[in-house]
């Protein structure tokens, strides 16, 4: 929940002159707050950076004041969306069943969800990393298309802690994530406290296929230096 539109516009124009270097095979994705949504539509058009949304409702249309269909995110441009976001988790009552409905209803509509699971500090400590981020995918994904899905692997406690996950222990845990899936060429992301002066080591892991960015995206010149990690 950072930036009004004038907020965008300006971090904008500090952003996109990052992207002319940055190589093709990189996918650069923006998810906005809804109000900012149709701004960065109409400014991001013809440029390499794809809009994404940070929620979307399960139901076509209906009586659920303050929230947002596919159908009205489609309509702007999006086409990414995060779904289970552990602030959505730990502030907003979402659970695996209704993450399972949002993926589904972000994949019926025509956009890509990003599925985001991780463990709290207590579930680390004791030993319950495993058995935590297989609940979430077991629920989450039953009767999803995994030819359509990006995983976001998110360590509630490291996300704006300042806390970074090992690298290696990322990975360790990101290739557990795969070996679960139908489909291993779904790609997962790191995140959490994901910053310029970490990126080259994260990205430099086999299983990471790219990061889910927080604070450090607000800053232009530090999330570009993100996107353009050193491989």
């Amino acid at each position: 929940m950072y930036k009004t539109q004038a907020d965008s516009l300006e971090f904008l124009r500090g952003f996109l002159p990052h992207l002319i270097d940055t190589p093709d095979d990189r996918d650069v994705v923006l998810c906005v707050p809804y109000t900012d949504l149709g701004l960065l539509s109409r400014d991001l058009h013809g440029s390499r950076v794809q809009l994404g949304a940070q929620n979307i409702h399960w139901a076509e249309e209906g009586a659920y004041t303050g929230e947002i269909s596919g159908a009205m995110l489609l309509e702007i441009g999006v086409r990414y969306v995060i779904v289970g976001h552990s602030e959505r988790r730990q502030y907003f009552g979402e659970t695996d069943d209704t993450v399972n409905l949002r993926l589904k209803a972000a994949q019926d509509i025509g956009i890509v969800p990003i599925l985001c699971v991780g463990e709290t500090k207590v579930q680390r400590d004791t030993a319950q990393i495993e058995s935590c981020i297989f609940s979430q995918l077991e629920n989450g994904l039953s009767g999803v298309d995994q030819s359509r899905l990006v995983i976001a692997y998110e360590p509630i406690w490291a996300i704006g802690t300042g806390d970074t996950c090992d690298a290696k222990e990322a990975n360790r845990v990101i290739g557990l994530i795969r070996s679960r899936l139908t489909n291993p060429d779904v790609p997962i992301q790191y995140g959490g406290s994901v910053k310029p002066d970490n990126i080259d080591s994260i990205m430099d892991q086999p299983e990471i296929d790219g990061a889910l960015v927080g604070g450090a995206s607000l800053a232009p010149d530090g999330f570009g230096r993100i996107v353009n990690y050193k491989s």
